[in-house]
């Protein structure tokens, strides 16, 4: 997992089936979020499990997560046997630099949550903690709910192309993304990844299979495009 790019994730399955839509249709890494702070998971972590364990290279599961402490972190990736977390919570850089060094087989991503005024803060954050992930993912603030990821909001993409400017690492591209805007977020931010939540789904909460199926198609040729400019 160490070269990670043009990477389409896809999070919050909720069940076998939907993890196999998705799978069919090349969705890269499943992302599922658990132990929610809300304490409403779309799924429970033995059917997460389960899921996780079918899945085939290079298709892999990740923790979507908002606990701060490495070690409870790498208990919990370690039972549900997954290869990659994904940090949504508060985590202090110390804790960062315990996992990385505790655990340097597991792939951690963190999360930069953009608001309307935390550009400056965020780039901080990415030259204090870069050593210590391996990925970068950009998110939307919801003001309204405090909600962090899952919110079906855009964010200024200015702010996620000076991060990956910015960052030594990869970054990947999440926040109300869908199939009709990705191929325009990749173009402009030129991210190593993007990941899709809410965008995909249909009026009875599952993924729509003809949203993801054009999700990636779309997904895939802008990552094509960017390739063959820098080449």
């Amino acid at each position: 997992m160490s070269d990670v790019k043009d990477l389409v994730q896809v999070a919050g399955i909720i069940d076998a089936e939907e993890a196999a839509l998705l799978a069919e249709e090349g969705v890269d890494w499943f992302g599922f979020p658990l132990r929610l702070p809300s304490g409403k998971d779309d799924i429970s972590e033995a059917s997460a499990t389960e899921i996780i364990g079918s899945l085939t290279a290079p298709q892999e599961g990740v923790l979507i997560s908002y606990m701060t402490d490495a070690d409870e972190i790498s208990a919990f990736t370690t039972q549900l046997g997954v290869k990659a977390v994904q940090l949504h919570g508060d985590v202090e850089p110390e804790q960062l630099r315990k996992l990385k060094a505790n655990r340097p087989d597991l792939y951690v991503l963190k999360s930069l949550v953009v608001k309307e005024d935390n550009a400056e803060e965020l780039l901080q954050l990415v030259d204090d903690v870069a050593d210590s992930v391996d990925m970068f993912i950009t998110d939307t603030f919801n003001p309204a709910t405090g909600a962090k990821g899952a919110t079906g909001l855009t964010h200024d993409w200015n702010v996620s192309a000076e991060l990956v400017r910015r960052s030594p690492k990869p970054l990947m591209m999440a926040g109300g993304l869908n199939a009709e805007n990705v191929a325009d977020a990749i173009r402009f931010v030129k991210p190593a990844a993007v990941d899709a939540h809410t965008g995909l789904e249909g009026a009875d909460g599952r993924k729509d299979r003809a949203k993801v199926a054009k999700f990636v198609a779309e997904s895939r040729k802008a990552f094509a495009e960017i390739a063959a400019e820098s080449a």
